[in-house]
């Protein structure tokens, strides 16, 4: 029997830098479409649902075809968000998907499900592209992984990892995280019970607190995810770009 993949994008209306963000215009159409356009492209989904907090939300995801769930709005991360708007529903895998990435690449989400899919081992998987920024590199805001040798997850740190202690081989690779998830069901159910851990709490990571119970964190590396992400009002000029140069003109998927 196929496995039921379920793809959730956990999208709340209060966020913290940009308010509102979701429903943000991207050439006359909110952000929350361009989403869904590429999230349904992928081949292994078995349906897509936006898990929201929000009735306007909900209402565009609505006018565009697409399922919402209404979710409790005092949840800590997205994580929570997803495994309520599962709860109840069959599911063997669950993509946590960002809802303000509107490039996301869809074969990149079907590696991620394919994963857990193909090797029952894992409990999760999880994305990187090459760092070679200098700046980015030394960014707080990128969180940057270390993997072992058959792509297991060992760490993820908002600093700089691996550190360089001396002049290091040539050719080292850093990696930088994308925020793309799929999970197990049960580990989901199981990851969502755990109260979050201290270097959870430290580095503002939530995946820190899946490694901290145990977890075994498929790496999938790629070389471009498509993501461009709206942060900040300030993105949305550059993304608008992304767009028209793949070929979107103004109000036209």
């Amino acid at each position: 029997m196929k496995p039921v993949v379920v793809g959730v994008i956990p999208a709340r209306w209060a966020s913290t830098r940009f308010p509102g963000k979701i429903l943000t215009p991207l050439l006359g159409r909110p952000l929350i479409h361009w989403v869904l356009d590429r999230v349904r492209q992928a081949k292994n989904l078995s349906c897509v649902v936006v898990a929201t907090d929000d009735v306007r939300i909900a209402e565009a995801v609505r006018s565009a075809g697409g399922l919402a769930v209404m979710t409790r709005p005092d949840h800590p991360s997205g994580t929570d968000r997803v495994a309520e708007a599962v709860s109840g529903q069959a599911a063997d895998v669950v993509v946590n998907i960002q809802g303000d990435e509107p490039l996301v690449n869809p074969v990149l989400i079907d590696s991620l499900a394919d994963a857990l899919i193909r090797d029952p081992s894992w409990d999760m998987a999880t994305a990187v592209e090459p760092l070679t920024d200098p700046v980015a590199t030394e960014s707080s805001a990128v969180v940057k992984v270390v993997m072992d040798r058959d792509g297991r997850a060992l760490y993820f740190s908002r600093a700089v990892i691996p550190h360089e202690r001396d002049r290091g081989p040539a050719g080292v690779t850093r990696w930088r995280h994308i925020g793309i998830y799929a999970y197990r069901r049960t580990f989901l159910d199981r990851l969502v019970q755990e109260p979050p851990c201290d270097l959870e709490q430290l580095e503002k990571l939530e995946q820190l607190r899946a490694l901290h119970i145990g977890a075994r964190i498929a790496v999938i590396r790629t070389e471009s995810h498509g993501g461009a992400g709206v942060d900040l009002p300030d993105d949305v000029p550059r993304v608008e770009a992304w767009l028209r140069r793949m070929g979107h003109g103004g109000g036209t998927p």
